[in-house]
């Protein structure tokens, strides 16, 4: 019998993830556009492009994917927010 999925955890594992990464990257980015908007930016590049290779791969992993689709949703509300700030 093949194993159930758990979605009532795997949803709320997701919802944190994604208020985690919110959270951490529109404070991340507002904090550095206060020093330079341009390093802001590329700094935020530089960042999402080297993590998502590895993010990339944990899709597949039976916990991490909840993570995984957090951060996905969680990211791009981050910069959402740190351009509205």
């Amino acid at each position: 019998m093949p194993s159930r999925t758990p979605w009532a955890t795997g949803v709320a594992v997701s919802i944190f993830a994604a208020m985690l990464s919110t959270v951490a990257v529109a404070a991340f980015s507002e904090g550095l556009a206060n020093v330079n908007v341009v390093l802001a930016i590329l700094v935020n590049i530089v960042a999402v492009g080297g993590l998502a290779p590895t993010v990339w791969r944990w899709r597949a992993v039976p916990v991490w994917r909840w993570v995984v689709y957090g951060a996905v949703v969680g990211i791009p509300l981050g910069w959402i927010a740190a351009i509205a700030a």
